[in-house]
């Protein structure tokens, strides 16, 4: 998704492309809760079903020559900044047609073409990675950026301060988007995080924002200051969007899990926040809307998803023999 800037009362095209993307994040998302429901994929995914205006609202500010790193719930990040939603299908799958062969699976979709460098299981690993490929930028003497995806868990980890304070100090053109779920996995919150997040960020003195990230606008605007203060060359910025995953950690959770760790009020409270109905609501009220532009972007959705799902299934298995090419390269007898 290579978006026009988006200003805080999109016009036509530019709210269609954002409710597109969000659309297409959520009805992928949900077929994959289906099929591994089915028991179809040969693997776990964690879905990002709730958190989709982060995605969006980020992704429509950046090019193709930006870069973006993600975190093991990345499938949304790689669909808005722009990748094959039948790629990562057979990916998840686990097929040769898939956009790492499908030797990387759900928690590793990258396409280097559009700037996604990966979605990563390593918590809080996708931090360093951004750094250097804002360095990388900075090196190239253009006005790209680099912008991390990570979660309210990977703030914990050490490599999180390490590259506030790099990206600070060699002023990288870099944007830091925590996408504060409210959750480490199982463990809330408030259970092992002390203080604020955003106060770590803003001990560096960049410019700091903390938004609702269920609303795609507030994220957008956010995101389109933080971005532009990074390709001016000014250095980092630090973004922080309030959200919530409606499905749980990963999809397969209940099957080992004794007892919740989650009210079921608190998810249907934030159900009720759902970031696609609150925007469809409010394009509501605008003049050029009508109800036919929602059912005809659902039904392209519906045929992409489902022509997704046939290009995986029609994919022949991964070749483990690509694993002397891609890991080891170089190393076939």
């Amino acid at each position: 998704m290579n978006a026009a800037s988006v200003v805080a009362s999109p016009g036509h095209d530019d709210a269609l492309t954002l409710l597109r993307c969000m659309l297409l994040i959520r009805r992928m998302e949900e077929r994959l809760s289906a099929l591994s429901a089915a028991g179809a994929l040969p693997g776990g995914v964690h879905l990002t079903i709730g958190q989709e205006a982060v995605a969006a609202g980020v992704c429509a500010h950046l090019r193709d020559d930006d870069k973006i790193t993600s975190n093991h719930r990345g499938h949304g990040h790689f669909l808005a900044k722009g990748g094959s939603p039948a790629a990562m299908m057979a990916e998840v799958y686990g097929r040769a047609n898939g956009i790492c062969h499908g030797m990387g699976g759900s928690m590793h979709v990258a396409d280097i073409s559009k700037g996604m460098l990966g979605a990563n299981g390593i918590v809080g690993a996708g931090l360093a990675i951004a750094a250097g490929a804002a360095w990388a930028a900075r090196l190239d003497g253009g006005d790209a950026v680099a912008v991390c995806f990570f979660g309210d868990g990977a703030a914990n980890q050490g490599v999180f301060m390490e590259t506030l304070n790099l990206a600070t100090l060699w002023k990288l053109p870099m944007v830091f988007v925590c996408e504060n779920n409210r959750y480490a996995e199982f463990s809330p919150a408030e259970t092992v995080t002390s203080g604020e997040l955003i106060d770590r960020a803003r001990a560096f003195k960049i410019p700091c924002e903390r938004v609702d990230g269920n609303d795609v606008m507030a994220v957008s605007s956010a995101a389109a200051a933080a971005i532009a203060h990074a390709r001016s060359g000014a250095g980092p910025a630090y973004l922080e969007a309030d959200t919530y995953r409606i499905h749980g950690h990963l999809e397969s959770e209940k099957s080992f899990l004794k007892g919740t760790y989650r009210d079921e009020a608190e998810v249907d409270a934030w159900r009720a926040r759902c970031p696609i109905q609150r925007f469809v609501g409010s394009l509501r009220t605008q003049a050029w809307w009508n109800e036919p532009l929602l059912e005809g972007l659902e039904g392209a959705i519906a045929r992409t998803v489902d022509d997704a799902v046939a290009f995986a299934e029609a994919g022949p298995l991964a070749d483990p023999g690509l694993v002397f090419d891609i890991m080891f390269s170089g190393q076939r007898a």
